[in-house]
């Protein structure tokens, strides 16, 4: 069996953002078999239909186009999930004649304030119904950005949280297996 590619979408745009720190730990603990490739979304401009679609949006449906799976880290901006990645997503579900979620598995984690993006995570949730993606129920994956879990370049340094993190991944890993073993 070939190897399984997931495609990991950070909606913090910071170079020391927690949220980019938790994919960057993601793609370090994917279990055998399996690896993630980190989308870099800071040149995708807002959507626009009457804008001929710019080569960082082309990349990115051609990324997610291939990817068995997703993985979004978003922060929580007024109790919603970051613009960035919610930008992303609707440049990628109006592809024509390619359905880059359609069907797909997906992981959703975050690192925000006092509830650690658990109404992010709720909203997005509910933006994947709309894509037809089955994500992950089990484990939930929350955290303080602000606690010492996090070093200054935004990176997870916790035992505690790399271990949940692993278990999110190998859920992630676990689940794809069974949707494509539907598909078969």
């Amino acid at each position: 069996m070939a190897e399984l590619e997931f495609l990991g979408i950070c909606g913090s745009l910071r170079k020391a953002s927690r949220n980019m720190g938790l994919l960057r730990k993601a793609k370090e603990l994917m279990p055998q078999g399996s690896f993630l490739t980190i989308a870099d979304i800071s040149a995708i401009p807002f959507y626009n239909e009457d804008i001929e679609k710019p080569d960082s949006v082309k990349r990115l449906v051609e990324l997610g186009d291939r990817a068995a799976g997703w993985v979004f880290a978003s922060p929580e901006y007024n109790y919603s999930l970051a613009p960035a990645l919610k930008n992303a997503i609707d440049w990628l579900s109006r592809e024509p004649g390619i359905k880059p979620f359609f069907g797909k598995p997906g992981a959703v984690m975050g690192a925000g304030g006092g509830m650690g993006t658990s109404r992010s995570q709720n909203h997005l949730r509910q933006v994947c119904v709309y894509l037809n993606m089955h994500l992950v129920e089990k484990p939930e994956f929350f955290s303080n950005a602000f606690s010492p879990a996090f070093n200054a370049e935004g990176n997870l340094v916790d035992a505690t949280l790399t271990k949940q993190l692993t278990a999110l991944m190998q859920a992630l890993v676990d689940w794809t297996m069974v949707l494509q073993k539907g598909k078969a």
